[in-house]
């Protein structure tokens, strides 16, 4: 496999690590979740059955994750956002088809909506988890926590992922400039979202939100009973990659 790697710089010279591997188009490009990486098992399966196909794919690690450069709590919705446009620009500057996971499915649907119909040829949500900081996050946030973001402008949250997961008040307040639901988002594409059931992270009604918010006719939703959030079991793999190759190109 022809895996290319390097970096791009964002104006603030803090640089961006990406993946591709070269190929016929739209380029597949995965956008990973909140804290996740490019060297993910999601990001990894579909880059190589993207190779096998001869397809253009693309994965990448927004600042203050995986290998980039900067602070993860300096980070927030909008910024990383801009950092998946940049690499994107650089490296991919023809058709996309967007597949990104949990926080990656809001930074896809903020892309398709800036990008349009044209250069978006398709759209696949695991996961998906647009709004995630208003709609999962600060409802579940007690008064005490309130008040040490108030205090502290940080608080950290317990991981069955790993580490506590630091959440900025910078990353609450920022992320309110890109709620996108109730809708409508203007975006008309194919739109597949894959959602698992036992998903303790993101309900699956909240995969049902995102299709109510999107006006095209082309948007499938497919529930896994027994899915988890990561989506990462083989089965879970091989419907991501059945999903990837059937959009229209």
């Amino acid at each position: 496999m022809n895996e290319i790697r390097g970096t791009t710089p964002r104006p603030d010279g803090i640089p961006l690590a990406w993946a591709a591997v070269p190929g016929q188009g739209p380029t597949v490009v995965f956008l990973g979740g909140f804290r996740s990486d490019m060297e993910g098992a999601k990001a990894l399966h579909l880059r190589d059955a993207c190779a096998a196909w001869g397809r253009a794919f693309l994965r990448l690690d927004y600042s203050g994750h995986g290998i980039s450069g900067g602070a993860f709590e300096e980070g927030s919705i909008g910024a990383w956002t801009k950092d998946a446009a940049r690499v994107i620009e650089a490296r991919a500057p023809g058709p996309l088809v967007l597949v990104g996971s949990s926080m990656g499915g809001w930074i896809a649907l903020l892309l398709a909506r800036r990008l349009g119909r044209e250069r978006v040829r398709g759209l696949v949500g695991l996961a998906a988890a647009p709004d995630f900081t208003a709609a999962l996050i600060e409802p579940r946030l007690t008064e005490a926590h309130r008040e040490t973001l108030r205090r502290e402008g940080v608080l950290r949250q317990p991981s069955e992922y790993g580490e506590p997961i630091p959440i900025t008040r910078h990353l609450l307040e920022e992320g309110a400039r890109h709620l996108l639901l109730p809708g409508p988002i203007p975006y008309k594409g194919p739109v597949r979202l894959l959602q698992g059931m036992a998903d303790p992270d993101v309900p699956w009604s909240h995969a049902l939100r995102i299709v109510e918010a999107l006006p095209g006719p082309d948007v499938e939703l497919t529930l896994i009973k027994d899915g988890d959030h990561r989506l990462s079991r083989p089965q879970d793999l091989a419907l991501l990659v059945r999903v990837v190759e059937a959009l229209p190109a």
